[in-house]
């Protein structure tokens, strides 16, 4: 698999991923604009303006003008928000690619933004949030994150405030897309059965004329933990919920592959190590996986767990002896579950390029967050070069107790005493 790269006049780069087996292609317009480059006033701003682009344009007055047409054609169509992008994409038939940029450049460029779609909007936005603090296996990831980075836009929960959202005008939105929204903070990939020549002057003829700015810039995470932290968010549930890791390094760190595996070695499948330590060895858990995020000037390995209330402290101190043995230079790791752990990121990543949608946004997001855009094979590359001193070195290198963190969301009325399990010695 290959891409291939222009860059318009305006600075919008248009990335085209030929899929000569595929029928199907997706149009995914990704804009470096997350929760990250909000403020107090405006928070939650980044994900209500993903819902109101399919609320009517100039050209398409309506949603439902809107859903009408792509469902005419048989295609699917959403967005999405992070930290640190905003994509959004339309999945049809290759013949439709076209009409599927039109819609979307249309979306971006001639969005009404009503305030009475505003306003109804924001009974929708609210119940999100309402949905959200109902399941307890995601939102402790907001937790977690809100431990790492405190009172700032990266620890701020990505749909927002609800005071904040009630008070949100047409203005907001103007202002909002008009600091970040230009032509030379988007990247347009289309992938799939497509020609490269007919998608790169299709996107000339429907986003040439964006126009283009200099954009607002982010506060950087800055970093200053000296001992574990813990944060617990207490709530009526069935399970505790837990997440427990340790601060690591940016999405460009060299540390970043070497991350993976050992991520994948401690909780990537039902034969990783805390998967057989918590659940199957020991029986506290339903659910228990490890994960290596990265943003563009922090990181963190994080491993998440939905426990028996009864033996929650019991799974507390089992991840973090599993977390010791690395820590330690002792976990031991044998060459058939080095190589496991690798074939399982490795297949698990080719199941993904299986959708035009997940190519799409593999490619996106390197363009927009990461120094180096790799194609698929050279990221293969890239993890089979790991190797077993590179995740011992790493896990060594993170694995200390002034960068180790744990956030719970449960009933912990109980008077659990976590901090005494927080710690490597």
């Amino acid at each position: 698999m290959q891409y291939h790269k222009k860059v318009l006049q305006n600075g919008l780069r248009v990335i085209t991923v030929p899929m000569a087996s595929f029928e199907s292609a997706t149009v995914l317009v990704m804009v470096g604009a997350g929760s990250r480059y909000e403020t107090r006033q405006n928070s939650g701003i980044s994900h209500f303006l993903e819902h109101m682009a399919f609320k009517g344009t100039e050209k398409r007055p309506s949603a439902l003008d809107i859903s009408t047409l792509i469902d005419g054609i048989g295609g699917e169509f959403n967005a999405f928000t992070g930290k640190e992008t905003t994509g959004y994409y339309i999945k049809s038939s290759a013949g439709q690619f076209e009409l599927c940029l039109d819609v979307i450049s249309d979306m971006l460029q001639h969005s009404k933004l009503d305030q009475k779609e505003i306003d109804k909007e924001k009974g929708v936005i609210l119940e999100e949030i309402n949905l959200y603090e109902d399941m307890p296996v995601r939102k402790i990831g907001d937790i977690y994150e809100k431990l790492l980075y405190g009172d700032t836009p990266m620890g701020w929960d990505i749909a927002g405030e609800k005071d904040v959202i009630r008070s949100l005008k047409r203005e907001d939105f103007v202002d909002y897309m008009g600091s970040l929204y230009s032509a030379g903070n988007i990247v347009l990939v289309v992938a799939g059965g497509v020609q490269t020549n007919q998608v790169e002057e299709a996107a000339e003829k429907y986003f040439g004329k964006m126009q283009q700015f200099d954009t607002k810039s982010y506060t950087k995470v800055v970093e200053k933990q000296e001992k574990a932290q813990l944060l617990l968010k207490q709530k009526d549930t069935e399970q505790m919920h837990i997440a427990i890791g340790f601060r690591t390094v940016s999405i460009d760190s060299p540390d970043r592959f070497a991350l993976s595996v050992l991520s994948s070695i401690l909780g990537g499948g039902m034969s990783s190590r805390l998967f057989h330590e918590v659940r199957e060895k020991r029986g506290l858990a339903y659910y228990v996986r490890t994960t290596s995020d990265h943003f563009v000037d922090a990181g963190s390995l994080v491993t998440t767990s939905g426990l028996d209330p009864k033996r929650v402290e019991e799974g507390v101190k089992v991840i973090v002896q599993e977390y010791r043995k690395f820590a330690d230079g002792k976990a031991g790791i044998t060459s058939s579950e080095f190589k496991k752990a690798k074939e399982y990121l490795k297949g698990h990543f080719v199941l993904e390029l299986e959708d035009s949608r997940s190519v799409a946004g593999f490619y996106s997001s390197q363009e927009l967050l990461e120094k180096e855009v790799l194609n698929p094979d050279q990221l293969l590359e890239k993890i089979d070069k790991v190797t077993v001193e590179e995740v011992e070195e790493v896990a060594k290198k993170y694995f200390k107790n002034k960068g180790l963190n744990m956030a719970g969301i449960g009933n912990f009325a109980s008077g659990q005493n976590f901090k005494e399990l927080l710690t490597l010695s």
